[in-house]
């Protein structure tokens, strides 16, 4: 009987805080790096330059930049590709971005 505790079971109340506690510091950790995935931002270009997009990892826009040049009243359509894809590519960055800092939680099915 040298085990003590309930039948040889009481480490298990100290592995239970162990664990809650490596839990709870997962968490503050995945809070941390959602706030700098919030304040950390990417920008992406279309057409050569033409249009810029900057935005947040947690995809908030922040700015949109025009050239001048790209501004055709006669191909207004080309303008709003650049701008669709230019979105598009910060979106993308955004989620490597993201994924490269939350991986790790969701992996473990947080």
């Amino acid at each position: 009987m040298g085990r003590g505790g309930f039948g040889g079971f009481g480490g298990g109340m100290g592995n239970m805080q162990q664990i809650m506690r490596q839990a709870q510091k997962m968490q503050q950790d995945m809070a941390k790096a959602k706030e700098e995935l919030a304040e950390q931002e990417v920008t992406a270009v279309s057409g050569g330059g033409m249009v810029e997009v900057t935005m947040t990892c947690d995809k908030k826009i922040k700015s949109v930049k025009i050239k001048p040049e790209a501004v055709d009243p006669d191909d207004v359509e080309m303008l709003e590709d650049l701008v669709v894809a230019a979105l598009n590519e910060a979106m993308k960055l955004a989620d490597e971005e993201t994924e490269k800092r939350m991986g790790a939680f969701a992996a473990l099915g947080l």
